[in-house]
């Protein structure tokens, strides 16, 4: 049997186009074409998909999957080694980062406040660097949105931060596997995405416009500290913090061409 696109795409609960990404890098290339000329996919290039999507779950990127299935035999098992060693690593880090959030919070909520000392020692270099966070105060202390900001991130309660940590983390897997997936930063997932950052804000945080996303996406690319707060170390890739500034400003574009009827 062979099977069209469509029918693969909803078989493998992925999109179309990410098929045709898998087929254009040469990775999934389906074997057969209907009389019209369109992909239709084997049996095999299903099983073939079936690993893909086994690896790209583990987070492998794309280029490595295609060394994988290039020799399997010889490879898998060292990459797979490897990906543990790199999971264990991460899951110690974010076990840390789960304590010490709960230890911020529960001293925010006994209204007792930590010295510069104290905010190092419960924080270290995990979430934000001290002379960062001052700085943005003695910058931005004056104007309203960053005010209502940090009058809204004080009365969060434990279950608002803890849903907004899941929702932020859920919104980075996503951005990261677009940028793996080389989708263009300008392209309509990218600054989907880049519009769940903008309302993600502003239902968390504070009223924010498209001209102060875009501030805070120019911050992403000159101050590494600020990219930080957003895609911790352990997940950043090479180029991230340029990608998701390109697709912020690109979806301010978009959004104003739409309001404009453009």
């Amino acid at each position: 049997m062979s099977y069209s696109v469509g029918q693969v795409s909803r078989f493998a609960g992925i999109t179309v186009r990410t098929l045709h990404h898998y087929d254009e890098a040469g990775l999934l290339s389906p074997g057969d074409r209907s009389p019209a000329g369109y992909r239709r996919y084997s049996d095999a290039d299903l099983a073939r998909l079936q690993q893909i999507l086994f690896y790209r779950e583990l987070g492998f990127p794309l280029d490595e999957i295609a060394t994988i299935l290039a020799d399997p035999q010889a490879n898998a098992l060292d990459h797979l080694r490897a990906r543990h060693r790199l999971l264990t690593d991460q899951i110690a880090a974010l076990q840390r980062l789960v304590e010490v959030a709960e230890h911020a919070m529960e001293v925010q909520q006994t209204g007792v406040e930590l010295t510069p000392e104290e905010r190092f020692e419960v924080f270290g270099e995990v979430t934000f660097d001290l002379t960062y966070a001052t700085q943005a105060h003695l910058k931005w202390q004056h104007r309203e949105t960053y005010q209502h900001s940090m009058a809204r991130a004080a009365a969060h309660s434990k279950e608002d931060w803890a849903a907004i940590m899941a929702e932020a983390a859920a919104w980075r897997r996503r951005l990261t596997a677009a940028y793996d997936a080389e989708e263009p930063a300008d392209g309509a997932h990218a600054m989907d995405l880049a519009e769940e950052h903008r309302q993600h804000l502003a239902r968390w945080f504070t009223p924010c416009p498209t001209d102060v996303h875009g501030r805070i996406a120019d911050g992403f690319v000159t101050d590494p500290r600020a990219f930080a707060l957003i895609v911790p170390a352990t997940e950043q890739r090479p180029g991230l913090a340029p990608y998701l500034h390109t697709a912020i400003h690109a979806n301010a574009v978009r959004r104003s061409a739409a309001a404009h009827g453009d």
